[in-house]
């Protein structure tokens, strides 16, 4: 895949595209060179310079330009791979017309031609690796998805609008639906992320709220106590809320992300996570009364929230708020940015076949992740649950989040801050992997796959 000739026509590609011999080429040379190459997508300068540009400086050296092609080319040589359905280093008609079909484009084999004779240099009907790095080497498009939007665009081939992979929500992506799609996804990951791990979840909230070091809950003890006083149903005390709360939040928190450039990713996270707290807030609110509620203590949630309201006031849904968002910033950045940073290295580094990671990393990224996140802002979480469970006290015994904070300290130690964490991490694994895997494949399912 890497030999010298590659190398030296990196060189000579950077020269002939540095007009000015500045040793930099910026949008504007870049634009000119792929014009004259015969290249025309609306934005490719700007993208490859974007993403080739480490210094923020506008525009690329020798070195970033040489290195964007090299991650390119690994890119280029998945999706060359996953095409080459027989495995015999070319690409014909009959399997450009059987990948478009597996993503439900229906082509004909006459315009399965027409694509191939884009790319084909030496007239062989046949697309080897050197034609079609040639061919894509300087347009940004590189899995399969994008490249069938390069075909889309660039006129090879009028595939209408079933194309339903959207990199963006362009407005006939909003038209066509693809927007619920990736709604649809978020919620289900996270409805059943949450149902299947809800009594840890519950032992923690239980943990954070009432243990000390005068009063010890383990995680046995947390269950014992909670099922000799309501059963084993109460196990799941919460849930309904927690699963109506995490269906938006979720699906909020990936459209965000998912709407901002990735070499944000710290930022994108964190602004995604936001976003999605502050619309549920309230239901986090209920959701912690809910879960440390007594029984017969409410009819339901619609109940528990009249209760709040008549007794407490509107305020009370945003008791915790601060230390909630504080908190999301470690935690929703370093998750994603983490998730993704892990996955992507995977592919450049183990990706040979296919550009699909598979289950198990998937499982693996999504966990480090959220350990990460988890390690940086549980303390935060633990003071947001104690003040979202202790905003039925009077307002003069109402703590604010530093004095809560320092009483904590005080009291319990700087492992105080960390109490529950225990069951709180035994769900990282199933809960987070759950989500992000079920995020994936009812992308995939779906037809939203990146």
């Amino acid at each position: 895949l890497r030999s010298a000739p590659f190398e030296r026509s990196y060189q000579d590609l950077f020269e002939r595209l540095d007009t000015n011999k500045d040793g930099k080429v910026d949008v504007a040379e870049l634009r000119e060179g792929l014009k004259a190459m015969g290249i025309f997508r609306q934005g490719a300068a700007q993208k490859i310079v974007s993403s080739g540009d480490q210094n923020k400086d506008g525009c690329l050296d020798f070195n970033e330009f040489t290195k964007y092609l090299k991650e390119h080319e690994k890119k280029l040589w998945l999706t060359f791979k996953s095409l080459d359905k027989n495995d015999d280093g070319r690409i014909d008609s009959s399997e450009i017309q059987q990948s478009l079909a597996e993503l439900g484009i229906g082509v004909s084999g006459e315009d399965a031609l027409k694509i191939l004779q884009s790319m084909d240099i030496d007239g062989t009907m046949m697309v080897d690796w050197n034609e079609w790095r040639e061919h894509f080497l300087l347009c940004p498009a590189h899995n399969l998805e994008e490249i069938i939007r390069y075909w889309k665009h660039s006129s090879v081939l009028d595939i209408g609008d079933s194309l339903a992979i959207p990199d963006e929500f362009t407005e006939e992506e909003k038209s066509t639906g693809g927007w619920w799609k990736q709604l649809v996804a978020g919620a289900v990951a996270g409805a059943v992320s949450r149902t299947g791990t809800a009594p840890l979840d519950r032992v923690k909230v239980f943990m954070q709220v009432h243990s000390s070091k005068a009063n010890r809950i383990s995680l046995l003890g947390g269950f014992k106590q909670m099922i000799a006083e309501g059963g084993v149903t109460s196990l799941w005390r919460g849930n309904g809320i927690n699963v109506l709360k995490i269906a938006p939040e979720t699906a909020i928190k990936f459209m965000a992300y998912e709407q901002i450039e990735t070499h944000q990713r710290f930022l994108a996270g964190s602004l995604a996570g936001a976003t999605a707290q502050t619309t549920i807030y309230p239901m986090e609110v209920l959701k912690t009364r809910l879960t440390l509620r007594k029984t017969g203590q409410y009819a339901g949630m619609f109940d528990c929230a009249k209760k709040i309201l008549r007794k407490e006031g509107v305020k009370a849904f945003y008791k915790g708020y601060v230390p909630n968002s504080l908190g999301i910033l470690p935690y929703a950045g370093i998750d994603l940015a983490v998730y993704e940073t892990l996955k992507n290295t995977w592919l450049a580094h183990y990706a040979t076949e296919s550009a699909n990671p598979g289950v198990l990393v998937l499982l693996g990224c999504g966990t480090i992740s959220s350990t990460c996140g988890q390690l940086a802002s549980y303390p935060l979480a633990l003071v947001r649950t104690r003040m979202q469970a202790q905003a039925s006290l009077e307002p003069s015994n109402q703590p604010s989040m530093s004095s809560l904070m320092k009483k904590i300290v005080a009291k319990d130690g700087v492992f105080g801050l960390y109490r529950g964490i225990l069951p709180n991490f035994m769900k990282v694994i199933p809960a987070v992997s759950i989500s992000y895997v079920v995020y994936e494949y009812m992308k995939s399912g779906l037809g939203i796959s990146k």
